[in-house]
C-alpha cells in the first residue's frame, strides 16, 4: 500500500490559492479580471476604495499565489490573470467542494 504524502501537492496548492483570495479586494480584483482580459494598476486604484500601497500589497499577494500576473508597461502595470493557475484553482476548488 503506497503512503500518500499529507498535505498533498494539491492541498497546499488550494490552500495557498484560498489564501489569497481571503481579501474582499483580492476576489474583487481576480472577479474583475476574469470578466476582461487585463487591467492597469492605475485604473484599479481608481474604482477600490484603497490606498494605493495598500493595492500594491493585495497585488502582490494575488501574483505571488501564482493567480495574477503583472506586466511592466511603464509607467503603468498591466496585470491579467494567470490563466493556468486560474483554471487548476478552479479544478481545484470544484473538486474540493463537491
Amino acid at each position: 500500500m503506497k503512503m500518500e504524502t499529507i498535505p498533498t501537492e494539491d492541498q497546499k496548492a488550494i490552500a495557498r490559492f484560498a489564501k489569497a483570495m481571503g481579501h474582499p479586494v483580492r476576489m474583487y480584483v481576480l472577479e474583475l479580471l476574469s470578466r476582461q482580459s487585463c487591467c492597469y494598476s492605475g485604473d484599479l486604484s481608481e474604482v477600490l476604495p484603497v490606498a494605493k500601497s495598500t493595492l500594491s500589497q493585495h497585488l502582490k499577494e494575488l501574483k505571488d499565489a501564482g493567480l495574477i500576473q503583472g506586466e511592466i508597461e511603464a509607467p503603468k502595470i498591466k496585470y491579467c490573470l494567470n490563466q493556468e493557475n486560474w483554471k487548476l484553482a478552479q479544478e481545484l476548488f470544484a473538486r474540493f467542494l463537491k
